[in-house]
């Protein structure tokens, strides 16, 4: 009688790790890792040294001297005595700023062009198209060109708001000044404020605007349990229960409180010599490239929802028409919901396009990150490759949190599968 065993295994040799399948992608693959640390490593060496030899030694000490440089657009406090460390935060706030308005404006641009686009009305479905096809070919620079040359050209100077033959008035009830310069809008102030924090010397933080938030945060919260309790309810008797004007109540009415408490009120805007005083300004620089930005990229999202509605089986549309349900809501409540797991994806590489395409600022005049710590502060300290490294960073780190707050929105309205 035979007896079947395994053959002894066979001891490793050194050969093994070319000739033997189970080892050799491993081998080239720890090969090819460590001739790219090897290259990397020279280059940063052979840069390092070339630097010490021009008496450049990397350093980043420069951000703590004075800029002695002005910023026109700003959202926190800046003098040309400020460090270039604050001048770079101050840029880094307005790329920021530019960055959450463009992409609302563009989701809410795209997202409607995108639907009109499929419309059965032949004018409006074209018009759409113009649209789309227009501002995605040419480019977004010429876009934010065009959009200055119209403000500047096309708009009232402060001027023509003077004296008894005006030709120029404010709008929205004596409130808004829309001119060549920019636009003024009323300032929130509070008259019992409760003062600000400041957070590592950069900035100051302020606490009515921390209350605000802590108090629409927790309205929104008892809202959501609220419709949480309308869903269970729903699913119990099939009747669901009226709840708008709770969820509306507890989000609006501790706010108007909490408003009241603190003294608030708007400061306007009036004429004063050549030009407008107090208030918001909002510079043509922002706006132009804030308008250029949103539309150039809402025609990317117009696309991006069009594919996503079309790819939605028409037996959708027609089983939510079979039940009378109307074709805005069809849109709103069936086609939508299920085509975000097609249009999240390819919107979130535009939103990073988006943010990206604003260090194209610096052509209108608009001091971001772009213009500040990788324009007026290398070119006065002459410290090239710290600022721009900086500036890679900061937009790599950027990108990363969109990609992450992207990620996971797709994850939470993602279809499950049963």
């Amino acid at each position: 009688m035979t007896t079947l065993t395994d053959p002894p295994a066979e001891s490793f040799k050194l050969s093994m790790l070319i000739y033997d399948t189970r080892y050799r992608s491993i081998t080239f693959q720890t090969i090819a890792l460590i001739a790219f640390l090897l290259l990397i490593g020279w280059l940063i060496n052979n840069t390092a040294q070339n630097l010490v030899d021009l008496g450049k030694e990397p350093s980043f000490g420069f951000m703590n001297e004075p800029a002695g440089y002005d910023i026109n657009q700003r959202l926190i406090e800046y003098n040309s005595q400020s460090s270039h460390l604050r001048a770079a935060f101050v840029g880094l706030l307005n790329t920021l700023l530019v960055a959450v308005l463009g992409c609302i404006t563009a989701t809410v641009v795209g997202v409607i062009v995108g639907v009109l686009r499929l419309s059965g009305n032949w004018l409006v479905a074209r018009l759409m198209t113009v649209y789309v096809e227009m501002f995605r070919n040419v480019p977004v620079l010429m876009w934010i060109v065009l959009a200055m040359a119209i403000l500047i050209e096309g708009l009232p100077s402060p001027r023509d708001f003077r004296g008894e033959d005006a030709v120029a008035s404010m709008s929205v009830f004596d409130s808004v000044a829309v001119t060549n310069r920019g636009v003024y809008v009323p300032e929130p102030l509070f008259a019992r404020g409760l003062g600000d924090v400041s957070v590592g010397g950069l900035f100051e933080i302020s606490l009515d605007l921390i209350a605000i938030l802590v108090v629409l945060g927790g309205g929104l919260f008892v809202s959501n349990l609220i419709k949480k309790r309308a869903d269970v309810t729903q699913n119990a008797t099939g009747v669901r229960p009226r709840t708008w004007h709770l969820r509306t109540g507890v989000i609006v009415v501790p706010l108007l409180i909490l408003l009241v408490i603190l003294g608030f009120h708007l400061g306007y805007p009036e004429l004063s010599g050549f030009n407008f005083s107090g208030g918001i300004h909002l510079r043509n620089s922002l706006i132009a490239l804030w308008l250029a930005l949103s539309l150039y990229t809402a025609a990317f999202i117009a696309e991006i929802v069009r594919a996503g509605i079309m790819a939605i089986s028409k037996g959708q549309t027609e089983a939510a028409a079979a039940l009378g349900i109307r074709p805005r809501r069809i849109m709103s409540l069936v086609i939508l919901p299920q085509a975000l797991r097609v249009i999240i994806p390819p919107l979130i590489s535009q939103y990073l396009n988006l943010t990206k395409n604003s260090s194209l600022a610096i052509a209108v005049g608009y001091m971001d990150i772009t213009g500040t710590l990788m324009g007026i502060t290398l070119n006065q300290t002459g410290r090239e490759l710290e600022t721009v490294l900086l500036g890679m960073l900061i937009y790599l780190s950027i990108s990363l949190i969109i990609s992450s707050a992207m990620n996971w929105y797709n994850s939470r309205v993602k279809l499950v599968e049963r």
